[in-house]
């Protein structure tokens, strides 16, 4: 974690105005419930109600199978150091069928002894981070296991969790209860 406080801190129920917990609402029948992330946007209810439409689908209706989804998700949120994404998606990938022992490795990158189609995700990954673009021989690999969809899919996933771990580490938001921050994430 970059902060140990807030910088801008997450609205409770009592202080919401009825814009904030209009936008709050559809969040409340998540099983994850209404997390810091959202409480914490929902400073800005205009965009917490678009950033839930954008992020429904990268999140549930991206065409990657859930598991290398998460695989990208988590390479971006530990690329981006952000200790709150890499807690919340090694939850979520664990669900989504990913090993632990994977989940360790996606911290080292794509030669770290991954097939070929997911060291090509992961490979992507790191170049979306890196310079925004995908390079000739990355994504000729890509299509060898994706389709043209599943590699937009994958471009959408990075640049919107690197888009979130960018104000999740910039806010300062803090760990929801139950999860527990990476060692490997606590000294920044």
């Amino acid at each position: 974690m970059r902060l140990s406080q807030p910088r801008i801190a997450p609205l409770q129920d009592d202080e919401l105005t009825p814009e904030q917990a209009e936008a709050l609402q559809p969040l409340r029948h998540d099983p994850m419930g209404v997390l810091n992330v959202f409480r914490t946007i929902a400073q800005a209810p205009g965009a917490l109600h678009r950033f839930g439409q954008w992020g429904a689908y990268v999140l549930r209706h991206n065409s990657l199978p859930p598991r290398q989804r998460e695989m990208v998700i988590l390479r971006i949120g530990w690329l981006c150091k952000s200790g709150y994404e890499w807690a919340q998606h090694v939850e979520i990938g664990l669900n989504d069928g990913l090993l632990a022992d994977e989940i360790e490795r996606i911290k080292q990158g794509p030669d770290a002894g991954w097939d070929p189609a997911d060291t090509a995700l992961i490979r992507a990954t790191d170049e979306l981070h890196a310079d925004q673009f995908i390079g000739e021989a990355t994504w000729t690999e890509l299509g060898r296991h994706f389709t043209d969809k599943q590699r937009m899919d994958l471009v959408f996933a990075v640049g919107n969790y690197t888009q979130i771990s960018m104000f999740l580490n910039t806010f300062g938001v803090q760990l929801d209860e139950g999860l527990t921050l990476d060692p490997d994430l606590k000294a920044f």
